[in-house]
């Protein structure tokens, strides 16, 4: 299940890089017609729900069932800005295992998150796991993110040391049941058509459905 949704994309390329990727068949969900399958508990058919939304709007309803696939250990992956999804649903941020945090009235100065576009990201493989396996270094001209919130409890895949950046680019989480996989690369059609970028999202659907 790949959904989209509330930030602008490349579309072309980034369904080509989905049709690339062998043994992995998609039904396109953009919000918020996905939230309202995820809500209505019409995701059995799915082995791993990937998001690339960068979405807001929440109700009770689809809050729970985020739950309820959790509980039920649904695999899900997490891609570039779906990290900003859900501001003010705190549960998010321990679903992802992080959180970008906007500029908002009450948020201090200091916590704010930030982006910078076209830079360089040179990053190393932390953890081999069936994610990472085959890769030692990682090289991508996308869009970086700063002074974002992960937790202690995360598995590290991939670091950086770019200045500008997280030092954690793509991690593994647990929340309740389910295995969590963020990867923070992925803005543009740059990205999209890297065969490493290609590799490391089939592995990481390969993975999470426990294929």
């Amino acid at each position: 299940m790949l959904i989209t949704g509330g930030h602008a994309f490349d579309t072309i390329t980034f369904f080509d890089l989905f049709d690339s990727l062998k043994d992995i068949q998609y039904e396109h969900f953009q919000q918020p017609k996905a939230n309202n399958q995820i809500g209505m508990g019409k995701t059995d058919e799915y082995d791993v729900l990937v998001f690339y939304d960068m979405w807001q709007s929440i109700g009770e309803l689809e809050k729970v069932g985020y739950l309820r696939l959790a509980s039920e250990g649904k695999p899900m992956l997490f891609l570039h800005h779906s990290l900003v999804s859900y501001q003010n649903w705190p549960e998010f941020e321990k679903i992802v295992g992080g959180k970008y945090v906007e500029k908002a009235r009450g948020v201090p100065v200091e916590e704010q998150s930030n982006y910078e576009h076209d830079v360089w990201v040179y990053s190393k493989v932390e953890n081999i796991t069936p994610v990472t396996k085959g890769f030692h270094e990682l090289r991508f001209f996308d869009e970086i993110y700063g002074n974002v919130k992960i937790s202690d409890d995360v598995l590290p895949l991939l670091k950086t040391r770019h200045p500008k950046s997280m030092e954690i680019i793509a991690w593994e989480n647990r929340y309740k049941n389910s295995k969590i996989v963020y990867i923070q690369p992925g803005h543009d059609y740059r990205t999209y058509g890297d065969e490493s970028y290609r590799k490391l999202l089939s592995q990481a659907i390969h993975y999470l459905a426990g294929k």
